[in-house]
Order: structure tokens, then sequence, then C-alpha cells
């Protein structure tokens, strides 16, 4: 029972928030109320969730040993033995296989990019997160892969501008991450990427992916092929929020020093949840209203 618990613990159900981009396709395709599309897109969300699970899995079975000199990562089941390596790996080989083969039932081409997704991680963990710069665009890639995936799995296209929006953000998520990292954490339990990067140059990519992130969502909101499908321009006055997001998400990397779990900032900051949320409601509004 400790084993199991152990393995859930490994799969990181926290950071599954990230595997609800794949529902970015269904919300901005205006089918979000329509089960023919509903059910598939949240079947590809379970997909998503075992195998970047299962990647999680076989990152922490490569790096348990420097785990062990991290404040935070020491206590992670493999690091601290309480999952044996053997058990680590057997987790990571089934939860991998059924969600490949679970994928390729579901559908050919969406099976193809989850194989994808987890091959690129896999040489993420094994060798790419070393290096830096490629680091983060591969960080970024996975999220790309996860609004690609989500369209592909309903049948439906997606905005070229959407999907470069997506990557910039990841980037500016990644970025931080790592900018916390090299603030924070002493040398010996540093990721060897970070010996590529300073503060300085953080900061710069950061500003840099910022007004890229910004400029991409609202040239979205603004684009002929988005003003006609939802048929209208309101999508604009999402910017806002957008940008409020930001800029809190900024203040809490420079003001209160986190970034070094996204997903624990999304979950735990309430001015960024109500914002969330209210972005949510303004874009249920404009596209679902007059449905």
């Amino acid at each position: 029972m400790k084993i199991l618990t152990s393995v859930i613990e490994s799969l990181r159900p926290k950071q599954w928030t990230k595997n609800l981009l794949l529902l970015a396709a269904l919300i901005f395709s205006s089918k979000l109320f329509n089960l023919k599309f509903t059910v598939p897109a949240f079947e590809g969300f379970l997909i998503f969730c075992l195998s970047s699970g299962s990647v999680y899995i076989l990152n922490d079975l490569i790096d348990r040993k420097q785990d062990r000199l991290h404040p935070v990562k020491k206590f992670r089941p493999v690091a601290s033995g309480r999952l044996p390596s053997g058990a680590a790996a057997a987790a990571w080989i089934f939860f991998a296989g059924v969600s490949l083969l679970w994928a390729f039932a579901v559908n050919a081409s969406f099976g193809a990019i989850v194989l994808a997704y987890v091959v690129i991680q896999a040489l993420y963990s094994l060798l790419l997160k070393k290096l830096a710069i490629v680091d983060i665009f591969i960080i970024a890639l996975g999220f790309v892969l996860r609004v690609i995936a989500g369209a592909v799995i309903i049948d439906v296209p997606m905005s070229l501008w959407f999907i470069v929006c997506t990557m910039f953000l990841s980037l500016f998520l990644a970025l931080g991450k790592r900018r916390f990292e090299l603030v924070s954490i002493t040398p010996g339990a540093r990721r060897i990427s970070l010996k590529g990067y300073s503060v300085e140059l953080l900061d710069r990519m950061i500003t840099i992916v910022t007004a890229c992130t910004v400029m991409t969502y609202a040239l979205y909101t603004m684009a002929p092929e988005t003003i006609s499908k939802f048929n209208t321009t309101n999508l604009i006055y999402t910017l806002p929020f957008v940008l409020f997001g930001i800029f809190r998400y900024l203040f809490l990397i420079y003001g209160e020093g986190k970034g070094g779990s996204p997903e624990d900032i999304l979950l735990s900051d309430i001015p960024l949840i109500a914002d969330i949320l209210i972005y949510g409601a303004a874009v249920w509004f404009i596209i679902y209203k007059h449905l």
C-alpha cells in the first residue's frame, strides 16, 4: 500500500493542471457543451495525465541522486527511498505503455502526438535538460503539443496565433522557474543547465517573452479567422485579464521570490485564481452567449 501511495505521489497529480491545455481547442471551438466533442477531449486529458505522470516518474528515477541534495526534491518518493528504483522503473513502463496504447486506440494522429511527447520528454530527462536554453524550449514544446493534441482528438482547427501564444506563455513560466532556481537554490543542488544562465540573462529573456505573449494573444483575438469564427470582435476585451495575470505572476517572481512551482502558484494565489475565473467567465460570455 505504501508503494502504491508513493507511485501516485510520483505521478504528481498537482501538475496535471498543465494538461488542461488540451481543453483549449474544445473551449475556443465553441464545442464545450457538445458531448460529441467534450467526451474525447476529456479522454485526451486523462491520457495526457498518465503519459505526463510516467515522464515525472522517469525524471525522478534519473535525478534521484541529485534530488537528494535539493531542499524540497529530497522528499520525493524515489529520492527519499520510499519508492524503490525497480518499482519506479516498472511504474514508468506501465503508465507510459497504457497511455500510448490508449492514445492510439482513440486516434492514430493523437497517438502519434502522445508518442512524440513521451519520447521528447524522455530525451529531456536523459540529456536535453542539461543544455541551457534548449531545456526551456523543450518545456515549451510540451505545452504546444498539449494544445495541438487537444485540437487533433476532436478534429477541429486551432489558430496558429493561439499556438504561438502558448509557446511564449510556457517559455515565460519556464524562465520564471529557472530564475527562482538560480537565486534560491545552493549551487550543489542546482540543475546542470543553470550553469549557462545568469539572473541578468534570464531577466532579459523574461522581458522578451512577456511582451511576445501579450502581443500574440492580442493578435489572436483580432485575427480575421477568430472574428469570423465567433462572429464578434469582443474577445479583445479579455486582454486586460491576461495582462493582469502576467503582471501578477511577475510580481510573485520579483516581489515575493516565487516561481519555482507554477502549478502551486496557480492553485494557491487568490488574486491569480480570481483573475483566471473572471477571464474564463468573460470568454464564456463572449463565445457562448449566442449559442
